[in-house]
């Protein structure tokens, strides 16, 4: 059986330690593109990795390319090219500059892999996502931003630290937009089955809803030259090792809604199966009223960033 196909379209830190996770996982063959001023990064970047797979004991053919032509029939594209967040800078700042380099993207991937199942990365990504689907006119099945996977793994992280436990016993949801307004659901959050509200008390939980919502901008500011990768590639290899493997996680994504959550015509972060045959389907939760108003918010934030995309 042929082994799967996977193009990663940015060569940078996330297109990086996509590349290696993609390996380690033998999720299949992989392609790093970028343009040809990086030509030589990509190919080096593969080259080293490639270099791994003996040591690793892991199959995977990696190249590194500046031609879209070596994407053709790829099974998954992830995209994280676009300018990274630097200090001071908000997502919606990289929007003009984004817009204008997943327009190009969106459209090789549209010409070399019309088949492939899209993960989108770049910021500010409901807009991007949201571009993406719009330029390329695939199903909304097969197009699906990373955030949320993100944002839950941060509210998870911070769970686990502040109680000082395994963060294999934390489960929890965030929904709505990447930035800032993205809802975290505390009340749904449970350590070992218990439910958070009855480990923390209020504001210790409202510290850690803060601190998820400001956790890219925290990470910016300590980097002081560029935004998070590692946590962003974990993120979106989860979700394409659940739609290769056909595995249906329901994990949190940016997934077009049409009426579910009273929302449609938007990609917003919502819990999604995820399988053979791409968002398989959207979960819907039983909001409370401050919940239900937090999504409207979020929504809001959102549908202000599309319009600037003059899509």
């Amino acid at each position: 059986m042929a082994r799967k196909k996977i193009a990663l379209i940015g060569g940078g830190q996330i297109g990086g330690i996509l590349a290696l996770q993609a390996a380690k996982r033998e999720l299949g063959d992989v392609v790093l593109v970028d343009i040809p001023d990086k030509e030589g990064l990509v190919k080096g970047k593969t080259l080293d990795i490639q270099e791994s797979t003996p040591i690793e004991k892991v199959d995977c053919w990696l190249t590194g390319s500046s031609s879209y032509e070596d994407i053709k029939g790829a099974d998954v594209c992830i995209v994280t090219a676009g300018l990274p967040r630097k200090p001071g800078m908000t997502r919606e700042d990289l929007l003009d500059v984004n817009i204008k380099i997943i327009t190009d993207v969106a459209t090789n991937i549209k010409k070399y892999a019309p088949n492939a199942f899209c993960i989108i990365v770049t910021n500010p990504l409901d807009a991007m996502v949201y571009a993406f689907k719009k330029i390329t006119g695939f199903p909304k099945e097969r197009v699906v931003g990373m955030a949320g996977v993100l944002d839950t793994g941060r509210f998870c992280a911070f769970v686990a630290m502040e109680l000082n436990v395994s963060v294999e016993d934390v489960h929890a949801t965030v929904l709505g937009g990447h930035g800032p307004t993205m809802v975290p659901l505390p009340r749904l959050c449970t350590v070992g089955g218990i439910p958070l509200t009855e480990l923390l008390d209020e504001a210790k939980i409202e510290a850690i809803v803060t601190r998820t919502r400001q956790a890219g901008t925290e990470i910016v500011k300590l980097l002081a030259n560029g935004s998070a990768y590692f946590s962003p590639a974990a993120s979106a290899i989860v979700m394409a090792e659940s739609y290769l493997r056909d595995k249906k996680r329901i994990l949190p994504c940016a997934a077009l809604l049409e009426g579910e959550y009273g929302i449609k015509g938007y990609y917003i972060g919502v819990p999604v199966v995820i399988g053979a045959g791409g968002v398989e389907k959207v979960m819907e939760v039983k909001l409370s009223d401050e919940e239900r108003a937090a999504l409207q918010n979020s929504l809001e934030a959102v549908k202000k960033a599309v319009e600037e995309t003059k899509l």
